[in-house]
């Protein structure tokens, strides 16, 4: 597995990231079996969130029951979970008591003394950025948080955190596969007026925000074509994309998951992959990925056959 240091944190990270937000109904085993798998292929940064599962906490909580982790072994992992979203409304939250509470929730539905890392979980449009800045202060100065980051956010609004967070923003988790890349192919097609592809959606570059400020890009649901309308690997509506995947998995010997991961892990921005499934043999598959090095032009084909304009 491919590792490296997230910046301004001392953690050793994987590539791959193994997302937990669908084991809420998986029995101890199943998760135990889930999480055995993904540490085996090197894959030991485990994400979370507040609202993952069909109440608040509860994956979070599932995970402590299953795993029983022992201090040394909770050393051994990365722990990072999300805080800000009220399902009731749903709205978002990011006044300093929630903020605070939620990781605190969070903190006891784990059973650890400390979260790696916690993220801001989507923009609140009613965000006062002072209460962000009391509400992480509150935590890293406690030994409660040890890093901070966001996710689906903006450069400005990274910007205007940042004008009263001190702690550096670590990381941002974007939605982000071979054909849901907006945030890359605008780039690509930049300023060609006649094409959709140019238009700027994400507030102006995102990843090159992100390499600007070393912050790191976590990419989810890698496999998604589109948000949450199925997966583009063997879907007949991608027949061009599939055939191309199948080809490069052959070549490198791996499944077409790893190709996927590979596209993704491929970009310079050093981006990590947030997997979402449940199915230890995908999650092998897919870390199997990270090891494989596209080439410009695999990687330019996969971006064509996607249906992405490359000039």
């Amino acid at each position: 597995m491919k590792r490296f240091t997230l910046p301004h944190t001392e953690i050793e990270a994987p590539a791959v990231v193994l997302g937990l937000m669908r084991i809420a109904d998986k029995s101890d085993e199943e998760i135990r079996t889930l999480v055995r798998t993904a540490r085996d292929a090197g894959i030991d940064f485990l994400d979370h969130a507040d609202v993952y599962g069909s109440e608040l906490h509860q994956c979070e909580r599932r995970f402590a029951e299953a795993m029983a982790l022992s201090p040394t072994e909770r050393e051994q992992v990365t722990i990072q979970t999300k805080a800000g979203i009220v399902p009731e409304g749903p709205y978002f939250d990011f006044s300093a008591e929630h903020i605070v509470s939620s990781a605190e929730a969070s903190l006891r539905a784990l059973g650890t003394d400390y979260l790696d890392i916690l993220l801001l979980h989507r923009p609140d449009a009613l965000v006062e950025p002072e209460e962000v800045a009391s509400a992480f202060d509150q935590l890293v100065g406690s030994g409660k948080v040890r890093h901070v980051g966001v996710s689906n956010h903006t450069p400005r609004q990274i910007d205007l955190l940042k004008r009263y967070v001190t702690q550096p923003i670590v990381a941002n988790q974007l939605q982000l596969s071979i054909t849901h890349s907006t945030v890359i192919a605008q780039g690509v097609a930049a300023n060609m007026q006649a094409e959709q592809q140019s238009a700027t959606l994400d507030g102006g570059g995102i990843v090159d925000y992100c390499r600007l400020h070393d912050i790191t890009v976590q990419a989810w649901s890698p496999f998604q074509a589109g948000f949450f309308n199925g997966v583009f690997l063997g879907s007949e509506d991608y027949p061009e994309l599939n055939a191309v995947i199948d080809r490069l998995a052959a070549k490198y010997d791996v499944a077409p998951e790893g190709i996927a991961t590979a596209w993704i892990t491929r970009h310079p921005a050093q981006m990590q992959v947030v997997l979402g499934t449940t199915t230890p043999q995908r999650v092998t598959d897919s870390a199997a990925g990270a090891d494989v090095v596209l080439t410009r032009a695999e990687w330019y084909e996969l971006f064509r056959a996607a249906g992405w304009l490359v000039p």
